[in-house]
């Protein structure tokens, strides 16, 4: 940590008397610069960045005043504590070095004493906010890696919450994983901000948490379910909003929209709400294609995989009806980016 004897200060006096003065004065203690002009100093301070300036107000060209206000104006200079110098009467010129940024100042002819208890004083109040400063750096940081921590924790939980209701409908959870990617890439091509595409996929891997309250002998049924079956198998989106109802955070607020809405179709006869068209939510009728698409390229107790073509095929006839048709199109130009999804998980699929 910084020093009050590593401290450099610029001395800026176009007298050389005064100059002379401030140096023998300071030497001992602190590394010094001198200048005996304003631009002289304007470079100085912008190239070694001292830790205080003992500024004459009144030189030749650019006075002090000035000098000040650029610094000032200066990201990198701005907070470099200035000293102004001044005659023993002039006030004028200190009521303005104040409006312009000084921290102080010191009179000609100078007392020695003063001087340096004043530049002591302002360079232990600099070191002291920079030490507070690199304080606040630390926590802050401490405070980003705990939130990445606690995030971190946050979806290995909503994963492993989506993989127990897709574990018991399946043989592996692999469903969640592609249908998530499938979910981001069409959340990024839409336009959506990276929080809302990387939301949308950590969402989407709870669209069938509700599945958790269906019984076994529907949910592994390898034939056709009958009507009373089928309503059952129906409540799935209900329990889904449910468990995810009530939380403060916007992540479980999209899952509980989309485990409430993806069953829902375009043309108003999905279920549980009945809703059409844009009343379904944007985040559900994405999930919806992407969930439709992943189940008829998998394996199911009722089913044999179908082809990628057959399946894109099918996406397309449900256009307007059962999918957004603007999504629909947008999925099948996917077509390339969601082949090397399937690809990757080719023997999870089969």
């Amino acid at each position: 940590m910084k020093t009050i004897n590593d401290c450099t200060i610029l001395v800026v006096d176009d007298t050389r008397a005064n100059v002379t003065v401030l140096v023998q004065a300071l030497k001992e203690i602190y590394k010094l610069g001198v200048t005996l002009n304003g631009e002289d100093a304007i470079r100085f301070a912008r190239e070694k960045q001292p830790d205080l300036i003992l500024l004459d107000i009144v030189m030749p060209g650019t006075d002090g005043l000035e000098v000040c206000r650029r610094l000032k104006a200066m990201p990198d200079t701005r907070d470099i504590p200035i000293i102004f110098i001044t005659a023993m009467d002039d006030l004028s010129h200190k009521t303005k070095g104040f409006e312009f940024g000084a921290v102080d100042y010191i009179t000609k002819p100078f007392d020695v004493t003063e001087v340096k208890a004043r530049v002591k004083t302002h360079l232990t109040l600099k070191l002291a906010q920079e030490a507070l400063k690199n304080q606040n750096t630390i926590l802050e940081e401490m405070v980003r890696e705990r939130t990445m921590e606690l995030r971190k924790a946050q979806i290995e939980v909503i994963s492993r919450l989506g993989k127990a209701a897709e574990y018991r409908d399946q043989d592996t959870g692999a469903h969640i994983n592609r249908m998530s990617k499938y979910c981001r890439i069409m959340g990024k091509a839409l336009g959506l901000s990276r929080e809302e595409y990387e939301r949308l996929d950590l969402a989407s891997t709870m669209h069938d948490v509700g599945k958790i309250g269906i019984s076994d002998n529907i949910l592994l049924k390898p034939g056709k379910l009958d009507g009373d079956e089928w309503k059952s198998m129906k409540g799935h989106t209900r329990i889904g909003e449910q468990l995810l109802s009530g939380g403060s955070s916007q992540l479980l607020e999209v899952a509980r929209i989309i485990a409430m809405t993806h069953h829902e179709k375009w043309d108003g006869t999905g279920y549980h709400q009945h809703l059409k068209g844009e009343e379904i939510p944007l985040a559900g009728r994405i999930t919806c294609i992407c969930d439709v698409f992943d189940a008829l390229i998998s394996r199911r107790p009722y089913k044999e995989p179908w082809p990628v073509d057959k399946a894109l095929e099918e996406v397309k006839r449900g256009k307007g009806t059962f999918f957004d048709p603007e999504l629909v199109d947008l999925f099948i130009s996917l077509q390339p980016e969601i082949m090397k999804i399937v690809e990757a998980h080719q023997d999870e699929i089969l």
